[in-house]
């Protein structure tokens, strides 16, 4: 049984930090890319980044790049997101999901999400 288990959420001032961990169980790790992707109320998903867990290639929408770095470490079979300089806009549930072979446009696993709100 897969599990992807998210961990970090929270309430943060604009300007901030916080790190989001995904621990993953019951796959392959290294057959698979990681990462996360953000939901607001009443809006469609959107990605936020992936990492491919055993080459460690990384993507990242464009509205987060040099705010937010993904890293794995696959000894520990977890995905982290290391999110710097929130925005309120970045106010959302962060999923945690994982796709086989591919780029995370279509995941294959979700976990529960967390809640990331930042105040202005």
């Amino acid at each position: 049984q897969v599990q992807l288990v998210e961990s970090g959420g929270g309430l943060v001032q604009a300007g901030g930090s916080l790190r989001l961990s995904c621990a993953a169980s019951g796959l392959t790790f290294g057959s698979y890319t990681g990462g996360w992707i953000r939901q607001v109320p009443g809006k469609e998903r959107e990605f936020v980044a992936s990492i491919k867990w055993s080459a460690g290639i990384t993507e990242y929408a464009d509205f987060v790049k040099g705010r937010f770095t993904i890293s794995r470490d696959n000894a520990k079979k977890t995905v982290y997101l290391q999110m710097n300089s929130l925005k309120p806009e970045d106010t959302a549930v962060y999923y945690c999901a994982a796709e086989y072979g591919g780029r995370l446009s279509t995941p294959d696993y979700w976990g529960q999400g967390t809640q990331v709100t930042v105040s202005a």
